[in-house]
């Protein structure tokens, strides 16, 4: 099968790496520096000044320390650990219409499709946490029809043959759509993660995005990968 260009930096078939990420990957380490540096960016989020780097150490810092239990100090985040992260921060990047909420209290809904290869580490990272006000419900979903009503939803690479039938079932709704596949950008994908040297990177489809009603931020774009 033809491979689009945008994912040629992308070496070997994507391996699923399940051990602890060296230490240097991201610069994380778990403790009171993730905490600093969710205080400092969100006071500067309040006056406008929130800046891409501040935005990348957001990203991939601080949800790591105390906030994860069970999660051992001195250990490395996993990659799972990792993504399950982003998809909690991309909820701070990104717009979506009125009409996707019922209501004001209406929550975040970020679904997985297929197998849950995070177990309960994304549930542990959205618990009690709150994006605009509204707070976060997270849910285990087995068919399309359901991932209709996420707003954040992750497609399993389990679900890969079932793809183009998925992404099509979601025409016409507001979901942000999220993968870890070859082909996911360019089959209509909006973000999918990659790995490259051991980090976790992801590509961003912001026309994809657009035409499901969805702004995402330039200070989320400037991080992807690549945007298209």
């Amino acid at each position: 099968m033809h491979r689009h260009k945008q994912q040629s930096f992308v070496t070997g078939s994507q391996k699923k790496i399940c051990r602890p990420f060296p230490r240097a990957l991201n610069q994380i380490q778990a403790g009171a520096i993730g905490e600093g540096v969710a205080g400092r960016a969100k006071e500067k989020n309040t006056d406008g000044t929130f800046s891409a780097l501040v935005a990348a150490m957001l990203l991939l810092t601080f949800v790591f320390a105390p906030r994860l239990s069970g999660l051992a100090q001195e250990s490395s985040p996993t990659e799972y650990q990792i993504k399950a992260a982003f998809l909690y921060n991309f909820a701070k990047f990104v717009e979506w219409p009125p009409q996707a909420f019922a209501d004001a209290q209406s929550p975040i809904v970020i679904g997985v499709l297929g197998k849950n290869v995070f177990d309960d580490n994304l549930e542990k990272i959205i618990h009690g946490k709150t994006v605009n006000n509204r707070p976060f419900l997270f849910k285990e979903l087995h068919t399309a029809t359901e991932a209709t009503n996420c707003h954040i939803l992750f497609i399993s690479v389990s679900e890969k043959e079932k793809l183009p039938k998925i992404l099509e079932s979601l025409r016409g709704t507001s979901v942000l759509t999220v993968s870890e596949s070859d082909q996911f950008i360019a089959s209509g994908g909006m973000i999918n993660f990659v790995i490259e040297d051991q980090k976790v990177h992801f590509q961003i489809n912001d026309k994809a995005a657009k035409k499901a009603g969805l702004k995402i931020s330039s200070k989320l774009l400037s991080l992807a990968a690549h945007s298209h």
